[in-house]
């Protein structure tokens, strides 16, 4: 890929039709959306490969072990940026982008919008430095789509409580920490509404997935088959 400058990066997003992603807060329900997305496509024939952030490679699986390990709770808030930037550039640069020239379809766990709601409206850093460094991390690099799973964090507290699940360094934020998250996911919903859809999560996985199902369908050209 011929480098760009940032400039260039931001008029010139590379974004490709076979590239989606899904977001939200934690226990959201949105990795099991993801599984029901990629079981209906398998049906159809569509094997998308999928990412997850941070990890999927090497190197990035590596970053992330640091990254949500509770023995680094002294982190600073840029020290994480970097981080999350630094897997997403390996993953990008050494798999996704690859993957998409060779026209497979790929499905992000999370993509760079999470480190706007994260390290941007949870930790407080400055949103145009975020962007920036989001920019350079994935060369302009854009998801088609994204799935934003919307639950309020109340809601996500509870379902972590009877899962009796152990919180990782992210997951200790508190409920303060994750209304700020989710503020942040709503506002990137404002200002990029034709690629940014907010599905309410608050409901049966099967609703939800047959919401998500009819928008794929639409923008893949799938056909029902009976």
């Amino acid at each position: 890929m011929a480098k760009l400058t940032l400039n260039q990066l931001v008029n010139e997003m590379k974004i490709y039709k076979n590239f989606i992603s899904f977001e939200g807060i934690d226990f959201s329900g949105k990795t099991t959306q993801i599984q029901m997305l990629l079981n209906r496509l398998s049906y159809h024939q569509i094997k998308p490969v999928l990412v997850r952030e941070p990890g999927g490679t090497t190197i990035s699986e590596k970053i992330r072990h640091i990254l949500l390990s509770t023995d680094y709770s002294e982190m600073n808030e840029r020290t994480e940026l970097f981080l999350y930037e630094a897997a997403r550039a390996q993953l990008v640069h050494q798999k996704i982008i690859p993957l998409l020239e060779k026209g497979e379809y790929v499905i992000a766990d999370r993509f760079y919008d999470s480190t706007t709601a994260y390290q941007g409206y949870g930790r407080g850093l400055d949103l145009k430095v975020v962007e920036v460094i989001n920019l350079f991390a994935t060369a302009g690099l854009q998801p088609y789509l994204t799935f934003f799973i919307d639950i309020a964090p109340d809601q996500a507290e509870e379902r972590q409580q009877s899962n009796r699940h152990e919180k990782d360094r992210l997951e200790k934020g508190g409920l303060d920490f994750f209304t700020h998250i989710r503020r942040g996911f709503l506002e990137i919903s404002k200002r990029e509404p034709e690629r940014f859809l907010v599905i309410q999560g608050d409901r049966p996985a099967l609703e939800i997935s047959e919401e998500i199902w009819i928008t794929i369908k639409s923008h893949w050209k799938i056909k029902d088959t009976q």
